[in-house]
């Protein structure tokens, strides 16, 4: 009966951590195995979403789920994104817009290029790396794997010290102490112990990612309990990212279609959000472009080219006054906007007396979601620091919208770095969070990095410790709440498994135990841990 017992007990607990790991694995499920493609003839069939080729076209119909990542080439629909993003509101997309396999059409048909092959598609990475983070021990479990190594040992030399001793020395019967030593053993087998911490994890891991959070191990999850200050980049982190341009001057006499001309050929070779919104701009009003050579982006600062033979900058604040360039009367005017909240950059020859001739102003809007983040990390006893290249004055005004409780701005990658630097040690653990290549140095020094819009960039799910699959800087919060209650969940389990484990033995040295409460004590212990992680798979933030 005892033997039935032990294997009703050990399926029941197989088929439990086996709903930890299909958690995540379930994911996987969602991509569908086929997909309508467009043959060469015109004609369209189904074929195996893994057979299907990069460029290949395919076609949705609503209702159906996405079988590749792929971008649209004519049509609109709405997409249920929660698996990939975490986000149950459907989102409009229309021709350009990236999609990712896995989501759902929810209305109208479309058309999409794909762009990555079945096993690189966003949610295939997505596994792959919760998968590898399995792998990755958080330190409560390597504690725990450390402590059973010297545990087991030692409660084996006890049991056969049971056995053997009393017999020899006391005079006791064999059958007795050999029947209390076996009873010992089962007792404090250390399964319930040793299985408390990973079975945890994972269903942390599991919820992280079915929040849209994917974290990189379970390192990451236990230190974002420990997070006290985040800091968090300005343009795409805090703000929409997507800055329009509201205001052009031409300086020192220059004409007005050769300065917008120069600087849009300037910011087209650009991909940071500011130099994209004069380069629309200029779109907008039909601005001829001309030939850049020897073009160079200069990091925290803005881009420099050669037109025509001659050199121009078109640059930041900082980079202006590096060059000399700012008179008393144009630092007003730079103050004055910058004051409102706008970025500007300037446009400016290298040769001639000219200097400056050209300025534009743009503006960025703040995300809703960014004031209440903010407020809930506020609530959770987290301090928040905007770390930006733009000025102070933009950066001030930026953080008093969304009550940041400092602000850097005029900030190169290494000194973002170094602010980064003076926070570590700190009392709590320092996170950082951002989303473009000037954030990569602090991202990597921080005890946890945070991607922003992940989804989209298979190098930021490859490289940070936390991507959030969105823009949603919401996520933040709920992490942090999922990591403290992983935390507490770790420490109940453990002193689950040490306290049931503890009273059994004191009733088994005292000679009241039985191997029906060895029984319990082992495997009825570890249900119940396996039980109590479980719980995590259900959390929702």
């Amino acid at each position: 009966m005892v033997m039935v017992l032990f294997t009703v007990a050990e399926l029941i607990e197989a088929k439990s951590l086996d709903r930890a790991r299909n958690a995540i694995k379930g994911l996987m499920q969602l991509t569908p195995e086929q997909a309508t493609v467009r043959q060469s003839d015109g004609s369209w069939r189904d074929v195996a979403a893994k057979d299907v080729i990069v460029g290949a076209r395919v076609r949705v119909k609503p209702g159906e789920r996405i079988a590749l990542d792929g971008k649209i080439v004519s049509g609109r629909s709405s997409i249920n994104q929660a698996p990939i993003t975490g986000e149950s509101l459907p989102v409009e997309k229309a021709e350009g817009d990236p999609i990712f396999a896995g989501t759902i059409n929810e209305s109208g048909s479309f058309e999409y290029d794909v762009t990555a092959a079945a096993g690189d598609s966003t949610l295939a990475r997505i596994i792959h790396a919760v998968e590898e983070a399995q792998g990755a021990k958080a330190p409560t479990q390597r504690f725990v794997d450390q402590f059973a190594r010297v545990y087991t040992p030692v409660v084996f030399a006890i049991a056969v010290a049971v056995a053997v001793l009393p017999p020899l020395f006391l005079g006791g019967g064999w059958f007795d102490w050999i029947y209390k030593a076996l009873v010992l053993l089962v007792i404090a087998c250390p399964c319930a112990l040793v299985i408390s911490t990973p079975v945890t994890i994972v269903s942390g891991l599991a919820a992280a990612a079915r929040l849209g959070i994917l974290v990189k191990g379970g390192v990451y999850l236990e230190e974002g309990r420990k997070l006290l200050w985040i800091a968090l980049d300005k343009t795409g982190t805090i703000t929409h990212g997507k800055p329009a341009q509201t205001d052009f001057a031409v300086l020192n006499g220059a004409a007005d279609a050769d300065v917008f001309s120069l600087a849009a050929s300037l910011a087209g070779r650009s991909d940071h959000p500011v130099s994209r919104a004069v380069s629309d701009a200029a779109k907008k009003h039909a601005v001829p472009l001309r030939n850049v050579d020897a073009f160079e982006a200069l990091p925290g600062r803005g881009t420099k080219g050669l037109i025509d033979g001659t050199l121009y900058y078109l640059g930041n604040h900082r980079l202006i006054h590096e060059l000399g360039l700012c008179s008393d009367e144009l630092e007003s005017r730079l103050s004055a906007l910058e004051e409102q909240g706008k970025t500007v950059i300037l446009l400016a020859s290298a040769e001639g007396k000219d200097g400056v001739i050209g300025l534009f102003a743009v503006a960025d809007t703040v995300k809703d979601s960014s004031r209440q983040a903010i407020t809930e990390l506020h609530g959770l006893g987290i301090k928040t620091i905007m770390l930006t290249g733009d000025n102070a004055h933009t950066a001030k005004a930026i953080a008093s919208q969304v009550g940041i409780d400092e602000a850097r701005g005029d900030l190169l990658p290494e000194d973002k770095l170094k602010v980064i630097e003076s926070k570590l040690g700190k009392d709590g653990a320092v996170g950082m969070v951002g989303d473009g290549i000037n954030d990569a140095p602090a991202l990597a020094r921080a005890d946890v990095g945070f991607a922003m819009g992940a989804a989209g960039t298979g190098t930021a799910i490859e490289t940070a410790d936390v991507a959030l699959m969105d823009d949603d800087l919401r996520k933040l919060p709920r992490f942090v709440r999922l990591s403290r209650k992983t935390h507490a969940l770790l420490v109940q389990n453990i002193v689950l498994a040490l306290g049931i484990k503890a009273v059994f033995l004191v009733l088994t040295l005292t000679g009241q135990g039985t191997m029906w409460m060895a029984v319990f004590a082992d495997v009825g212990a570890s249900l119940l841990v396996v039980a109590n992680g479980l719980r995590l798979v259900r959390f929702r933030g």
